[in-house]
C-alpha cells in the first residue's frame, strides 16, 4: 500500500450555509514570526498576515482557496452528477448531459476528463508566504488518492506553483485496476511597472485503466456465494494471463505547454505610503498586445493481448490463435494507437475604455494552428509463399494547417453592484476546419449586500467530428466514417444567493447533426435537430445547528434522441454542524442520499474507449446512501465516510452496461449483456493539511 502525503482535488462547494469558514488566505491564527526583541536576530522581524490568492487565465477576478467543511466528504475529482463504473478512476459519464466542448480538430477521448488537469483552468497563485497543500484519501480495497501542491513567490511580482496527483484503485471486482499520474506547473510574472505580464504552464496527464468488460452474469450479485466481488465472473477475465491485471487496457497520455504574455501601454501613476518609504505603481491601460502559444501532444493506446474474435465483430472479422485453452504471450494481439500533436499561435490587439475597475476591454486578433494525427499500426497485408497472411506494421498520418480570427468584448464585475457583460468569437477561415466557429455572449450582475448574483448567456458552435470518431485502424482493418459538421446552441441562466442559501439554473441545448456511438457500437450521426432542457435548484434550510441541503435536477429530452440520461436526479444532505472547544474544533455530522429516476444506462465500449447509446437495459436503482463526519482544526481538515450503505439492503446498483458477450462459454446463441455495478459498502478516510510558512 502506497502512503503519500498529498492533496486531493475536491469539487468546489458554494458556501450556501451562510457561514464564514476560516480561509487559508487570512487566518487570524496563522503562525507568526517571533518579534521578541530579547531574542537573538529577531529585532527586525514583523508580524504579517498570510495572503493567498489565485486567478485564472483571461480574467481579472481574484479568488481564494476553498476551505469549506460542509461538503468536504464529497467524492473527489468528479462533480456530483458524474457517474463512474464502480471504481474510482474508471470512465465517467455525466448524467447531467453536457455536449463535448470542441472547436477545430480534436482527438475525441473525454471519459477521463474529470481526473485530468486542463491548461485552460489552472490556477495562477500570488502568495506572500510559501503555501503548501498536502492531502490523502484511503478507501476500501486500497483505493487511494494522494497529491501535493506547493506555491511560493520568488519575488512579490513572480510566483510559481507545482502540483502532483496520484490515484490507484484496484477495485472491488476483477481486473478493473486504475493507475493515474497528473502533474502541472504554473508561473506568472508581472513587471513592477505593470506593463508586462506573463503566464506559463506545463501539464502532464496519464490515465491507465484495466478493462474487465463488465459482469457477465448479474444474477451473481444476488448470490451469497459471490459475496467476495472478485469471484464474480467478468467478460474479459483470462486466468492464464493474470489474476490481478487485465489483458485489455486503455491508456491515455497528454502533455501541454502554455505561454501567454502581453505588454500594455497606458497612464502610469505612483502611490507612496505615509512616510514615503515605499511606493506602488498603478497603470490605467489604454492599449496592449498579447501573444498566446500552446503546444500539445496526446496519445491514446488500446491493447488486447488475449483477443476473442467475437469481441470485434462490429468492426472486423479475424480469427486469433489465442482462442484456445492455452495462452501464448504476444500471439495475435490487437493494438490500436492514435496520436495527436498540435501547435497553436495567436496574436491579439487589445483596447480599453472607461475608468479603472470598470473598464471595457475589446480584443481582435488572428491565429494559426497546425494539427497532426497518426494511427499505428495500420494493416499492410502481405501474402507469403505458404501461403500465409502476414501483416507488416505501418502508420497513417494526416496533417492540417488552419487559420482563424478571434474577437472579444469583456467587462467584468469586480465589485458588488457592478454589471458584467461580454462576447467572444472564433472563426476558422482556411484549412480543413474552414467554416467552423464559436460565438459566446453573456450578461450578469453582482448584487449588493451579499444578496447574490445572476448570469444569462448564449453560445453557439459549429464543429467537425473528432479524429477518433472518423478513423479506426489496426493491423487487421481500416475503418473510416464521414460526418457533417455538428451544431450546438446553448441558452442558459443561473442565480445564486449566499444570503438566502439558494441557487438555481436553467439551460437549453439545441443540437443538430449530433455525433455519437450507436447501439451497434460504431460512430454514427443523428441528423435530426433536437432540444434538451435542464433545470436545477439547490436550497439549504437552517434549523439551529442542523442544515438540510436539497438539490434537484430535471432534464427534458426529445424521445427519439440517442442520449441516455435520467429525467430527475436529486441529492439530499442532512448535517449537524457545531464548533467545540472555544471554536478550535469544527465538526459536521451528516447523512446523504443520491437518487435518480429509471433511465437507459449508457453502454460502455472498451474497444473504442467511449460510451454508446443503448435502449435495451433500464436501471431500477435504489438510492445511494452515505454517512460521514467532517472536522477541522485550524488548517487541518479530515473526513470519515461510510459510502454505498444501500448495499446492506439491496445488491448492487447498476451504473452502465457493456459490450454484449456472444456465445457465452462457447454456447451458440447464449448472448449476455454485461453490466457494471457500484462497489459494496465501503469506508473512506481523507484529510487535507494546509501549511503556511
Amino acid at each position: 500500500m502506497c502512503l503519500l502525503l498529498c492533496g486531493t482535488r475536491l469539487f468546489a462547494q458554494s458556501n450556501l450555509s451562510g457561514t464564514n469558514p476560516a480561509q487559508p488566505t487570512t487566518l487570524a491564527n496563522s503562525p507568526t514570526r517571533d518579534t521578541n526583541a530579547n531574542k537573538t536576530n529577531t529585532a527586525k522581524w514583523k508580524t504579517e498576515e498570510a495572503h493567498i490568492t489565485y486567478e485564472r487565465l483571461n480574467t481579472a477576478k481574484i479568488s481564494i482557496p476553498d476551505s469549506s467543511l460542509h461538503g468536504f466528504q464529497h467524492r473527489p475529482l468528479a462533480s456530483p452528477y458524474e457517474r463512474d463504473m464502480g471504481n474510482l478512476g474508471s470512465p465517467t459519464n455525466n448524467l447531467l448531459f453536457t455536449p463535448e466542448d470542441r472547436l477545430g480538430p480534436t482527438l475525441g477521448y473525454h471519459i477521463f476528463d474529470p481526473y485530468r488537469f486542463n491548461v485552460d483552468s489552472l490556477k495562477f497563485y500570488n502568495t506572500n508566504r510559501p503555501y503548501s497543500d498536502f492531502s490523502y484519501m484511503l478507501g476500501s480495497k486500497l483505493e487511494q488518492i494522494a497529491s501535493i501542491m506547493h506555491s511560493q513567490n520568488i519575488k512579490p511580482n513572480w510566483n510559481f506553483m507545482v502540483e502532483y496527483h496520484k490515484l490507484t484503485a484496484p477495485g472491488f471486482y476483477k481486473i478493473q485496476r486504475n493507475n493515474f499520474d497528473n502533474f502541472n506547473l504554473t508561473t506568472n510574472y508581472k513587471s513592477l511597472d505593470k506593463h508586462y505580464v506573463l503566464y506559463a504552464a506545463m501539464v502532464y496527464n496519464k490515465e491507465q485503466h484495466d478493462e474487465n468488460g463488465g459482469i457477465v452474469n448479474d444474477s451473481e450479485l444476488q448470490n451469497p456465494n459471490y459475496n467476495d466481488r472478485r469471484t464474480v465472473d467478468a467478460a474479459y477475465q483470462n486466468d492464464q494471463y493474470s489474476l490481478t491485471r487485465s489483458s485489455v487496457s486503455n491508456v491515455q497520455r497528454d502533455f501541454t505547454l502554455l505561454l501567454q504574455h502581453s505588454y500594455t501601454w497606458g497612464r502610469k501613476d505612483t502611490t507612496y505610503n505615509a512616510d514615503s518609504t515605499q511606493f506602488t505603481y498603478k497603470l490605467v491601460p489604454h492599449f496592449s498586445i498579447t501573444h498566446k502559444m500552446e503546444l500539445s501532444t496526446e496519445k491514446h493506446t488500446y491493447k488486447d493481448l488475449t483477443p476473442d474474435s467475437l469481441r470485434y465483430v462490429t468492426l472486423f472479422n479475424q480469427a486469433f490463435s489465442n482462442e484456445t485453452n492455452s495462452y501464448a504471450f504476444g500471439e495475435d494481439s490487437v493494438y490500436v494507437q492514435q496520436k495527436w500533436f498540435w501547435v497553436d499561435n495567436k496574436i491579439l490587439l487589445n483596447g480599453f475604455l472607461g475608468k479603472p475597475g470598470k473598464q471595457l476591454q475589446f480584443s481582435a486578433g488572428i491565429g494559426d494552428r497546425y494539427d497532426q494525427f497518426i494511427s499505428t499500426p495500420v494493416s499492410h497485408l502481405i501474402q507469403d509463399s505458404l501461403p500465409k497472411q502476414v501483416y507488416s506494421i505501418g502508420r497513417d498520418k494526416s496533417s492540417y494547417i488552419n487559420n482563424y480570427l478571434v474577437g472579444e468584448i469583456r467587462k467584468e464585475a469586480l465589485l458588488p453592484g457592478q454589471w458584467a457583460y461580454g462576447a467572444k468569437t472564433q472563426f476558422y477561415f482556411t484549412g480543413e476546419a474552414a467554416g467552423e466557429f464559436m460565438f459566446d455572449a453573456s450578461v450578469g450582475k453582482e448584487l449588493k449586500k451579499d444578496i447574490g448574483s445572476f448570469v444569462a448567456g448564449f453560445k453557439q458552435q459549429l464543429n467537425e467530428a473528432p479524429y477518433s470518431y472518423t478513423t479506426y485502424e489496426n493491423q487487421f482493418t481500416q475503418q473510416s466514417f464521414s460526418f457533417n459538421k455538428e451544431s450546438v446552441t446553448t441558452l442558459y441562466a443561473t442565480l445564486e444567493s449566499p444570503r438566502l442559501r439558494f441557487s438555481a439554473g436553467v439551460k437549453n441545448y439545441t443540437i443538430d447533426n449530433y455525433i455519437y456511438v450507436n447501439e451497434n457500437e460504431v460512430p454514427a450521426q443523428y441528423s435530426q435537430a433536437f432540444n434538451l432542457s435542464q433545470l436545477w435548484v439547490r436550497k439549504m434550510f437552517k434549523m439551529g445547528d442542523f442544515y438540510l441541503d436539497n438539490e434537484i435536477a430535471y432534464q427534458q429530452l426529445a424521445e427519439s434522441a440517442p442520449i441516455d440520461v435520467p429525467k430527475l436526479m436529486g441529492r439530499e444532505q442532512l448535517t449537524y454542524e457545531q464548533s467545540l472547544f472555544k471554536k478550535a474544533l469544527k465538526v459536521v455530522f451528516g447523512i446523504e442520499a443520491r437518487y435518480t429516476t429509471n433511465y437507459h444506462a449508457a453502454g460502455y465500449d472498451a474497444i473504442l474507449n467511449k460510451f454508446y447509446y443503448q435502449s435495451t437495459y433500464t436501471t431500477n436503482n435504489f438510492p445511494e446512501m452515505a454517512v460521514f463526519i467532517n472536522f477541522r482544526i485550524k488548517r487541518f481538515r479530515a473526513f470519515i465516510m461510510g459510502d454505498q450503505l444501500q448495499e446492506f439492503f439491496v445488491k448492487n446498483t447498476i451504473t452502465n452496461v457493456g459490450t454484449p458477450v456472444l456465445n457465452y462459454n462457447g454456447t451458440v446463441g447464449d448472448t449476455r449483456l454485461p453490466v457494471y455495478a457500484t462497489p459494496d459498502a465501503l469506508i473512506r478516510f481523507g484529510f487535507t493539511w494546509i501549511l503556511v510558512n
